[in-house]
């Protein structure tokens, strides 16, 4: 009963800070911390990334008809097809960079100085980037005018996320900031982005560890993966509704004061 409840935790921590620009990662080694999961090193790592995919469905749902290919009517047709091109080749810098890199990633970056190394430097990039965009009018405002070439470049950003404490919607959203996007267009991508990177590192993830689940961890999943949907839908709206009266200042201060508690905490241990 007691490992259910961490895993509810777990999973209600990762839908938020999964969309949210204040990466997971950080929050995930600061729950571990306190929450120690009953489980073994290689299931734990397993079941921190597979639980995304309940993240994931959450996006499926918000934006289900601008991501629905099989829609009848044609247009409508050819936009979604042209959105998914788009995320598709967006995709690609860190899927070849991921493949590559993973390995060494998890072995010589996933610690708590690199993780608050990066918390406190993208906080002052978000800062910086929206002090130098305020007042200026973003040249694209909709997903529909976003250019094959600029998509490609957000998808540029999106490999500086496999650091560990960037936040993979931190800098998709910083990349879109840069290029011109509105805030809304930059998170909208993001979200977007999300499905085939988060697919595809689940299964990465799952072909490592094998198919031999226990019934108890099969189980976590599934919880896991429930929880973080449910709360994923709140994280999502929430940030919608937010971004159209705010800019990201905000979540930048944020991730600074998180940096500076990981690295005093794990001095202090």
């Amino acid at each position: 009963m007691i490992d259910i409840l961490k895993v509810i935790i777990i999973g209600i921590v990762e839908g938020i800070t999964e969309w949210l620009p204040i990466r997971s990662t950080g929050h995930m080694i600061l729950v571990d911390e306190f929450i120690n999961l009953n489980m073994s090193n290689e299931f734990k790592e397993v079941f921190l990334v597979v639980i995304q995919l309940g993240a994931i469905a959450a996006v499926g749902v918000i934006f289900f008809k601008k991501l629905n290919p099989f829609i009848q009517d044609q247009q409508k047709r050819r936009d979604v097809l042209n959105t998914w091109l788009k995320i598709i080749i967006a995709s690609i810098p860190a899927a070849v960079f991921g493949l590559l890199l993973d390995d060494w990633l998890n072995d010589t970056l996933y610690n708590y100085i690199t993780v608050a190394v990066m918390l406190v430097v993208y906080g002052i990039v978000f800062i910086v980037v929206e002090t130098f965009l305020k007042g200026k009018q973003p040249t694209v405002t909709s997903l529909s005018h976003l250019t094959y070439r600029t998509a490609f470049m957000i998808g540029m950003f999106q490999v500086l996320s496999l650091i560990p404490g960037t936040s993979r919607s931190g800098a998709t959203i910083i990349g879109g900031l840069v290029l011109g996007t509105s805030r809304f267009v930059a998170a909208e991508f993001s979200f977007f982005l999300s499905i085939p990177v988060m697919v595809g590192a689940s299964l990465l993830k799952i072909m490592k560890f094998g198919l031999d689940f226990t019934t108890l961890e099969l189980s976590m999943l599934g919880i896991g993966m429930v929880v973080a949907f449910t709360t994923s839908i709140v994280a999502i709206r929430f940030l919608i509704a937010y971004i159209k009266q705010h800019d990201f200042k905000v979540f930048g201060y944020y991730r600074i004061v998180l940096g500076v508690i990981v690295v005093i905490y794990f001095l202090i241990n």
